[in-house]
């Protein structure tokens, strides 16, 4: 009798609760919808019953405090301990013997860095370590110019361009370097180092696909770090292990999303000193569908017939070129850089490049100069002429005549990199810290004043494989015209000799005659 009595129970309290149900408004509704989703999907009716459950579960459970955390309290002398016993990882690296010995020595230039500058010491030297190729330092008309502008404008802009740092100076650079190559337009940047590494992120973003040269300079590599694109390297100057690696990314991407593609390499390589096959390059964006980005900081005003860089040099029409990229500093004698292409390629930047937006903008000084210097070679190419004709005559002197070094530069190119022939570096077993020590000693001899190529920075947060490239250290000799032919050829032969005299000096084991 129990077990009837608590079954009817139950019956007349379940039909009490379903006509109270009833009563509520929409109720119907409700059963109806439960009715016709259980009859058409069971399990999305059991599922919906779970959710309702777990909701009501959530709202009836204890509220609780997220900021308390489950650690261990220290007491105030045991923090004190922890923090006298910490040590910080130190910002930049300590300095190597080597280092030191080399920044005692660093020469420093007191005046204009001319074809020959005076030192601290009191010491006259023929300078060939700046990139003063025509010496536009010491030409009257673009001294004149600037200093008309340095009174008219005053010493800087003291603001962004864009904003109140534009001014008319810039406009007119910038139409001067786009008509020179003859392209839509063009922007100026107040930096020529941070011109490329600032183009590269304006344009590529993480998911892109970037393919650079092994052998792209720091400026570039900062800007593929920055990115956080995809980087896929080849083989310097390779354009059979390019076109491999573009059929790589193009097979990889077929069944993906699509995404940006860029090739990014240089004109004249910046560590080397050679030229790229640009005719090819272009072939090959073309054929797989990439943009290119072209760095023609040591090329512009170098190459061509009128200075305009590899476009004109190898015939090649810069329209093809998606972003070029070259240097005002250098040759041009100016400072800043700039980036070339579609109108749309430039107004891009204008707002999305970092250094563009973010730094003040040129002074304007350098900007005329820039345009002076610019349309001195325009006018006059027999200034590319007699430059040419004093690199042949010191490569006469030094690349078939030493039996120490190499140069791996272009033929065209004002500056010279000379290397240690392998077979000197392989019979005396040298490391990369030996040949710059041995190089470094050969910088400042009987009054010739020479650079080095220094070792290149690896960024942080890089693997190892993407940083396979060695830089080979190497000596920079700048070639200038302003210096005569004669004098040309008997700074060689000094450099020549101090090669030879360092490389034969019997104070090392590693550093006797090679066998021949």
């Amino acid at each position: 009798m129990e077990f009837q009595d608590a079954q009817k129970f139950v019956v007349e309290s379940f039909n009490e609760l379903t006509n109270k149900f009833h009563q509520v408004p929409g109720s119907e509704i409700l059963i109806r919808y439960i009715q016709s989703s259980y009859q058409n999907d069971p399990v999305r009716s059991a599922i919906e019953l779970i959710l309702v459950i777990f909701f009501i579960r959530y709202l009836l459970a204890p509220s609780y405090a997220t900021h308390t955390g489950n650690f261990v309290t220290l007491t105030e002398e045991e923090i004190d301990d922890l923090v006298d016993e910490w040590t910080p990882e130190p910002l930049v690296a300590p300095q190597t013997s080597f280092e030191k010995e080399e920044e005692q020595k660093l020469p420093v230039i007191v005046g204009p860095s001319g074809p020959r500058s005076k030192l601290s010491n009191g010491k006259t030297v023929i300078n060939l370590a700046s990139y003063n190729f025509y010496n536009f330092v010491g030409n009257e008309q673009v001294k004149e110019k600037a200093i008309q502008t340095l009174r008219t404008y005053g010493v800087g802009p003291c603001g962004p361009p864009q904003f109140y740092g534009t001014q008319d100076v810039h406009m007119k650079t910038e139409a001067d370097i786009a008509s020179c190559l003859a392209t839509e337009g063009c922007i100026v940047y107040a930096q020529a180092f941070s011109t490329i590494s600032s183009v590269i992120p304006a344009f590529c973003k993480r998911g892109d696909i970037i393919v650079a040269d092994r052998a792209v300079n720091y400026a570039i590599r900062k800007g593929l770090q920055i990115c956080r694109s995809t980087i896929r390297y080849y083989e310097h100057n390779d354009m059979e292990d390019l076109e491999r690696v573009l059929q790589k990314v193009v097979k990889d991407q077929a069944k993906k999303p699509l995404t940006r593609r860029f090739i990014v390499t240089e004109g004249l390589f910046e560590t080397i000193g050679d030229c790229v096959d640009l005719p090819k390059l272009v072939e090959l964006k073309l054929r797989y569908k990439f943009r290119l980005m072209l760095d023609e900081t040591w090329s512009f005003g170098v190459l061509g017939r009128t200075g305009r860089g590899l476009t004109e040099a190898q015939n090649v029409d810069a329209s093809q070129i998606d972003m070029l990229v070259g240097s005002l500093a250098g040759p041009l004698c100016a400072g800043g850089g700039f980036c070339a292409g579609s109108a749309d390629v430039v107004s891009h930047q204008r707002i999305s490049a970092a250094s563009y937006t973010y730094s003040a903008a040129l002074p304007a000084m350098l900007a005329t100069t820039a345009s002076e210097t610019l349309n001195m070679l325009q006018a006059t190419p027999d200034i590319l002429v007699s430059c040419r004709e004093n690199i042949k005559a010191m490569r006469a002197q030094l690349d078939p005549r030493s039996d120490w070094v190499r140069c791996t530069s272009a033929v065209d190119n004002p500056v010279m990199f000379l290397v240690l022939k392998p077979d000197v570096v392989n019979s005396r077993r040298l490391s990369t810290e030996e040949q710059e020590r041995v190089l470094q000693e050969c910088t400042l001899a009987n009054g010739v004043l020479i650079t080095r190529l220094k070792s290149m920075p690896v960024a942080p947060g890089s693997n190892g494989k993407d940083e396979a490239w060695k830089l080979q250290p190497a000596l920079k000799v700048c070639i200038t015209t302003g210096l005569s032919k004669k004098e040309i050829e008997k700074a060689g032969i000094t450099i020549r000799h101090a090669i030879t005299k360092v490389l034969t000096r019997k104070t090392s084991s590693k550093l006797s005659l090679p066998g021949v």
